[in-house]
């Protein structure tokens, strides 16, 4: 089954309780005001069981927007130079690829994974993407990750 996340900007006045207290919590956390989870959900006044229930759900927009890796993967068609192709387009906008991939060309199509460090792209996740799709041979080309 395919999973699509969904993302959403909420303002934080209409957020529920247990999520506005889930992101003070991992503040304190992150700041290390707190050493423990236990110390954390104690001072904010949440059930640890609700933290664990939304600790890897929800970020502050700053966070997301600072995600600076991204991993992509690829099908591509089993032709000489195609990922150089794709590697010298990551480059040309500013990316730079941190890991390759690979998979042994089955029926003409080998299957790639690149992270790339995306902290210097001049153009945006979204115009990345569809550069890359649009690279003859890229059979597809799909976000699996953001880090």
């Amino acid at each position: 089954m395919n999973r699509e996340e969904n993302f959403y900007l909420i303002r934080a006045d209409i957020l529920p309780e247990s999520i506005s207290k889930t992101i003070e919590a991992k503040k304190l956390l992150e700041s290390g005001q707190v050493d423990t989870v236990n110390e954390a959900v104690e001072r904010v006044g949440l059930s640890r069981s609700a933290f664990y229930k939304y600790k890897d759900s929800i970020f502050p927009f700053n966070a997301m927007m600072s995600e600076k890796i991204m991993t992509i993967t690829f099908a591509l068609e089993h032709r000489s130079g195609l990922l150089s192709r794709v590697l010298q387009y990551v480059a040309d906008l500013g990316g730079n690829v941190l890991t390759i991939n690979q998979t042994i060309p089955l029926q003409g199509i080998a299957n790639i994974t690149l992270s790339v460090d995306m902290a210097n792209l001049r153009v945006s996740s979204t115009e990345f993407l569809e550069g890359l799709q649009e690279i003859n041979g890229v059979r597809k080309a799909m976000i699996v990750g953001r880090g």
